[in-house]
């Protein structure tokens, strides 16, 4: 199977690059960081995470062993978690009395919501036109700068513009045909 991305690969390919590539380490991965990171309490995020960094990469270049690339994306993640927590172990609380008393956390009907979500979110990225997707990834989120987007690609930044906007509206309505109102509600 090609790793890498191309222009002339469908999304359906890409998506099952992601399932056939990446997915299938999802337990493995979390073993892994079980059993090398203890202090990290929610592995599921680290993982998550990796997962979008590694779509988001492949987005930009080739990657040539998904599963090699996913644990060092997560390891790093994981090592920067841990090294954050180390340098700030313990937060200040000034007053006691704001404190909530309910748990603020999502439940998980709202995790698996939020989930749903983005799994749609990628899908819709994955339908856009290859360089609509390109551009509209690099904006949205990487968060690269109109102008730089449109020098690094050697397009005018009109251009980065009208694609961000296609690519945004084309999404949205993925969404909505899927019957997600608003990525913010959870």
């Amino acid at each position: 199977m090609n790793l890498s991305p191309s222009s002339e690969a469908s999304p359906t390919d890409h998506t099952r690059w992601f399932t056939d590539e990446v997915h299938p380490h999802d337990a493995q991965l979390k073993a892994y960081l079980r059993g090398s990171f203890p202090a990290v309490r929610d592995v599921d995020d680290i993982a998550q995470e990796s997962y979008l960094r590694v779509w988001k990469a492949r987005a930009v270049h080739p990657i040539q062993s998904a599963k090699a690339f996913l644990f060092q994306v997560a390891r790093n993640l994981a090592l920067n978690l841990v090294e954050r927590e180390r340098a700030s172990p313990v937060q200040a609380i000034g007053d006691l009395v704001a404190l909530p008393v309910l748990n603020d956390e999502p439940d998980a009907a709202s995790t698996v919501g939020r989930n749903e979500k983005l799994r749609l979110l990628v899908d819709a990225l994955v339908e856009l036109p290859p360089r609509c997707r390109e551009i509209t990834v690099l904006r949205k989120l990487e968060g690269v700068p109109q102008r730089e987007v449109a020098r690094r690609l050697r397009i005018s930044e009109r251009t980065v513009e009208e694609q961000v906007s296609r690519g945004v509206k084309r999404c949205e309505a993925y969404l909505r045909s899927h019957g997600v109102q608003s990525c913010y509600d959870t």
